[in-house]
């Protein structure tokens, strides 16, 4: 399938009314079809992976061609510089957290950039880290508890952001690491506590929020029957 079989596709699926809706959301992008995540799912599904096609996908810059462009992309394939450039080109939410995960998370440069991006100053850069740490920590079944701790320090570090899309990020990301094992949440939450005795508005926001979910009893009770040993089978 080509770029222009593609974007005919894509103006048949496209809905102008659903435009107004995605804004609402704060889904802005300069130019979007109006079409919803599960048809360009199937899309994606329909095209196949193909990460030459992707690049060209890319660099169409609609909200459509460049979430298909995660979608369709070969992990493996993705370079350090295409994911440089990509995160650069995130101008609101969705596509950030659309392309980190469908794609970046799957990268050999995943944990790296997760460092990386959150010491940056661009908005939607700075949360594409924090989003990376969060797909990670409920993706990656093989991670240490090591491998993902190393985060909670740069969550503190930066949860004094105010700005709305990086504290929900940052929220997003100290959660999912807090509600992947008991040892975790512990952690999670001795982070949270930290964080409150900064004294910030937005980090308030992040460890309470976050406090509230894990220590709820319904997180604690799920992470319990998860470290309990399996019952033994029958004789």
């Amino acid at each position: 399938m080509t770029v222009e079989q593609i974007i005919e596709r894509l103006q048949a699926l496209g809905r102008p009314e659903n435009v107004a809706g995605m804004a609402r959301f704060g889904i802005t992008p300069a130019h979007t079809y109006g079409v919803s995540l599960p048809d360009l799912r199937q899309l994606a599904r329909d095209i196949g992976k193909n990460h030459a096609l992707a690049a060209q996908l890319w660099a169409v810059d609609t909200r459509e061609t460049r979430i298909l462009a995660s979608l369709t992309a070969v992990p493996k394939q993705l370079t350090l510089a295409q994911m440089e450039t990509w995160a650069a080109g995130f101008d609101y939410w969705e596509i950030c957290d659309q392309v980190v995960s469908n794609l970046f998370y799957k990268t050999p440069y995943a944990y790296e950039q997760a460092v990386a991006w959150s010491a940056r100053e661009e908005t939607y850069v700075k949360r594409a880290g924090f989003v990376l740490m969060a797909q990670l920590a409920v993706k990656d079944k093989k991670a240490s508890d090591e491998a993902l701790a190393r985060f909670l320090p740069l969550i503190e570090r930066e949860a004094g952001d105010g700005r709305d899309m990086v504290k929900k990020g940052v929220n997003w990301a100290l959660r999912q690491i807090g509600k992947r094992n008991l040892a975790l949440n512990q952690a999670a939450i001795a982070a949270a506590n930290r964080i409150l005795g900064q004294n910030s508005k937005s980090g308030n926001w992040i460890a309470r929020d976050a406090l509230r979910e894990l220590q709820s009893e319904g997180v604690q009770a799920r992470l319990r029957q998860r470290a309990a040993p399996p019952p033994p089978g029958n004789e």
